[in-house]
Order: structure tokens, then C-alpha cells, then sequence
């Protein structure tokens, strides 16, 4: 008797905490559906050509030259963070024993930085990218601050995916004669871009919206950036300057639509990719 009793409350409990994750989601779910449509509702009527113009100015309000900079933005930072998060992972994962003093030390750097907020990151590269490094306000002071901040992210992403890798696949391929390196790049990061890309996503993200480190190294203009040394706002920023004015509210709305839109299309697209190079692996 005292059995059944057992297994009748592991069951309630059991049922309780299913029903629990199930009102989890829902109210997620039910929190972002109504933040994207109370951004759209807001913003979609007052999308018109003028803010597309290739020119800002106070009358039309444009976030064309933002929403270039911001696509320049995001590829200047990937760039800059892939190789160096997933060569750093590939090193941590795959070669450094789990007992290395220098493996707990970037584990350890790693989570420090994932927990710093954006200003102090924006700081730190006014200081030394913008001053100390002489870039001054440019794409490239912003890029590499902000390659600086996804580091972290795209590590760890990194780091477990090359870990649910199985084991087996590294045997087979050195069974076959392949070395430690050819295995790696031929065997186990193919295997690994599905959880690659998933962090590469969540970087986007970061970057796409991030604003606090940016107006202290790439700078507010309101511009095309023509070089790496030219300083420009991205959406994030321009959306923040255009609603502190207090005259641009309508189109700050219409501005968090056309970056909601952007970061919706960036994460299907990698989705996507994620998704072909999951099948071509398996296949």
C-alpha cells in the first residue's frame, strides 16, 4: 500500500510539473506574440517611402543609411568573433585536458564576460579601441567591441556542440587512418554547424540590437558608412536617438518594425542553413 502511494504522488507530481511547463510556455508565447504585434499594430501604418530615402534628414526621418550600417555592423562582427570563439572551442573541446589550468581560466573569462552589461563594453572600447587604439568613432571601434561582447556566446555555443558530437564518429575517422586535425574539420565541425548556427543566430540578435556600446564607438551619424574608418548609426541606435527627440514617435515605431523584421529574416535564413547543413551531414 505504502508503494502505491508512493507511485500515486510521484504521479500527481509528475503531472503537476508538466502542466507547469506547459503554462511556462503559453505565457511566453503569449508575451512575445503580444510584443510583436503591439510593435506592429504601432508601426506598419506609418511605414512609407520617405524613411527608406538614401539621404537623412529631419523631414523625412530615413533609417535607410542605419539599416545598411547595421547589415555592414553585423557581418564586420562575425567576421571578427567566428574564428576566433569556435578555433578557441575547437582547442577546449578537442585537444586541452578538462584538468588545464589555461581551460578553466577561459571558462572562467567566458562566463565573467557573458554577464557584463553593454555599457561597461562600450566604455571599454571608447577607451581602447576609440582612444588608446586612435580608430576614433568608426564601424570598425563598434565591430570590434561588439565581436568582443558574442565571444562569449559563440563559445559556449560552440563548445557544446562540438560535445554532443558523438565519440564514435571521432573513433571511426581515426580508424580509417585520418589524422586529429583532418578528423576535426572533415568529421566533427560538419557534424557540429546545426549547434554552431544556432549560437550564431542568438549573436546576430545581440548585434542587431545592441545600442549602448555602440554610440560610444561607432558613433550617432546619420550616414552611409563609406569605409571602416567612417563612423555610423545602426537601427538599434537611430531608433533610440529619433524617440529621445520626442517629435519621431511614429516613426521610432516603424523603425522597431523593419528591425524586428530583420532579425525575424536573419534567424529563418540561419535556420534554414542550419537545417541543409543538418541533412547533408546526416546524409
Amino acid at each position: 500500500m505504502s508503494f502505491l502511494k508512493k507511485e500515486s504522488s510521484q504521479d500527481h507530481l509528475s503531472l503537476t510539473l508538466r502542466w507547469l511547463v506547459y503554462l511556462s510556455a503559453g505565457l511566453a508565447g503569449l508575451a512575445t506574440s503580444f510584443i510583436v504585434i503591439y510593435i506592429l499594430f504601432k508601426g506598419l501604418p506609418h511605414l512609407n517611402l520617405d524613411l527608406f530615402s538614401w539621404t537623412y534628414s529631419t523631414t523625412n526621418v530615413s533609417m535607410l543609411p542605419a539599416l545598411l550600417n547595421t547589415i555592414l555592423m553585423a557581418v564586420l562582427s562575425l567576421v571578427i568573433a567566428l574564428p576566433i570563439g569556435i578555433g578557441a572551442s575547437i582547442y577546449l573541446t578537442e585537444y586541452a585536458n578538462t584538468d588545464n589550468f589555461l581551460v578553466t581560466v577561459v571558462r572562467l573569462a567566458t562566463e565573467t564576460l557573458s554577464g557584463i552589461p553593454s555599457i561597461v563594453y562600450g566604455l571599454f572600447g571608447a577607451l581602447f579601441f576609440v582612444k588608446f587604439l586612435h580608430m576614433g568613432l568608426s564601424m570598425m571601434a563598434g565591430a570590434t567591441t561588439l565581436s568582443i561582447m558574442i565571444l562569449p556566446l559563440i563559445m559556449r555555443t560552440t563548445e557544446e556542440a562540438l560535445l554532443s558530437v558523438e565519440d564514435g564518429y571521432r573513433a571511426g575517422s581515426f580508424a580509417l587512418g585520418a589524422g586529429k586535425l583532418r578528423t576535426i574539420f572533415r568529421v566533427v565541425l560538419p557534424s557540429a554547424l546545426p549547434g554552431i548556427f544556432s549560437g550564431v543566430v542568438l549573436a546576430l540578435g545581440r548585434v542587431i540590437g545592441e545600442s549602448a556600446a555602440l554610440i560610444f564607438t561607432a558613433g550617432t551619424v546619420a550616414e552611409v558608412a563609406t569605409s571602416l574608418t567612417a563612423s555610423g548609426r545602426t537601427l538599434a541606435v537611430h531608433m533610440y536617438l529619433i524617440s529621445g527627440e520626442g517629435i519621431y514617435i511614429h516613426q521610432t515605431y516603424a523603425t522597431a518594425v523593419v528591425l524586428l523584421l530583420l532579425v525575424i529574416i536573419m534567424n529563418l535564413l540561419s535556420e534554414w542553413i542550419a537545417l541543409k547543413l543538418g541533412r547533408n551531414t546526416h546524409e
